[in-house]
């Protein structure tokens, strides 16, 4: 089954692995998921604590492991390009660390789409060599804590 409206509105999973309709867009859907993530963050962020947040997010994953399986396996293909959720939730752990400026955030997309379309080792490796649920959202976690490190060497150098 391609990706559809109608694969997003099946299933609760598919409408959260897909985001929320993100994973559609017919160019980039990757990138297009991490703009969403970017919308969406300070709604999610600002009325809750550090600690909360963190948590929100490692349920985010644990829900993601879930979801992205089941769209995957729905869609005939692992981590087919139109899954997002691992886009989104990865980005906004990056917002997470991210100085709330324009220029900061900008600058923290730019890193994170390019170490997750770069796919630098152990990225790669994670991508080829795990596969369901956890590999779709691992290799994004990972490539956002590269773009955090280059984010916190840029700010200490240049912030």
């Amino acid at each position: 089954m391609p990706p559809s409206y109608r694969l997003l509105l099946s299933h609760p999973a598919h409408f959260i692995s897909l985001g929320f309709g993100a994973g559609l867009a017919p160019r980039a859907p990757g990138t297009a998921g991490t703009l969403v993530a970017w919308l969406l963050y300070p709604l999610l962020r600002a009325p809750i604590s550090d600690f909360v947040f963190l948590a929100l997010l490692a349920s985010f994953f644990v829900a993601g492991l879930i979801a992205a399986d089941r769209t995957g396996r729905a869609l005939g293909v692992p981590d087919h390009g139109a899954i997002v959720w691992d886009e989104i939730v990865a980005f906004w752990l990056v917002l997470f660390f991210t100085p709330a400026s324009l220029l900061w955030q900008s600058l923290a997309f730019v890193l994170f789409r390019f170490f997750d379309i770069v796919k630098p080792q152990p990225i790669r490796w994670v991508d080829s060599r795990i596969k369901g649920g956890l590999g779709v959202m691992l290799d994004d976690v990972i490539a956002a804590g590269y773009a955090i490190l280059a984010l916190a060497l840029l700010v200490r150098f240049f912030g």
